[in-house]
């Protein structure tokens, strides 16, 4: 009895049943819990610069999508405007009744009225938006039931200079907008 024979780890027979198998032996080359003097992590340099960098790039950013909105906020007003246009062309071409579109500017206020003056529809105007007619006499707008119309060229401005051309073509009544280029 000499010499001694290495044994395998033997497994209990209820482990060997369920299908589980020993854990492994632990490898030598795994770098210790505490790791090398020298791998600490980051500097607190390197965490200062990190940190600076973010606050410039969210200091660039966030100017940027105020004036996002801002342009998103003038255009849904130019479309409800627009709209405000259209529905009166379709609705004195259906009701085959004379109506007047005019903007009062002062008031911040859109109003459509029959030829008797009395007023069917209003839509007013937030304060951030300024609207112009283009000639400045031109602020009404009259659609025939036939479906011409006076014509007319609103300027819609907001902040920051995003300046919308609302136009209605006389002899049609269609009513389009674009965007025009800042100066």
């Amino acid at each position: 009895m000499g010499h001694e024979v290495a044994r395998e780890p033997t497994r209990s027979r209820a482990s060997t049943r369920r299908g589980l198998a020993p854990s492994p032996p632990p490898d030598p080359s795994a770098r210790p819990a505490g790791g090398d003097p020298g791998d600490r992590g980051f500097t607190l340099l390197e965490l200062i610069v990190t940190l600076f960098v973010l606050a410039l790039a969210t200091a660039i950013v966030v100017p940027s999508i105020g004036r996002g909105t801002e342009g998103i906020r003038v255009r849904a007003e130019v479309a409800g405007f627009s709209a405000f246009l259209r529905r009166a062309r379709e609705e004195s071409v259906t009701t085959r009744t004379d109506l007047a579109v005019t903007v009062d500017p002062v008031a911040r206020l859109v109003l459509e009225e029959t030829a008797d003056n009395q007023v069917r529809a209003r839509h007013s105007l937030p304060e951030r938006i300024t609207i112009e007619a283009d000639p400045p006499a031109a602020l009404t707008v009259y659609f025939s039931p036939l479906g011409f119309s006076t014509g007319g060229a609103f300027r819609v401005g907001g902040p920051g200079g995003v300046v919308y051309r609302v136009s209605v073509d006389p002899l049609t009544g269609r009513v389009q907008s674009r965007r025009e280029p800042t100066r």
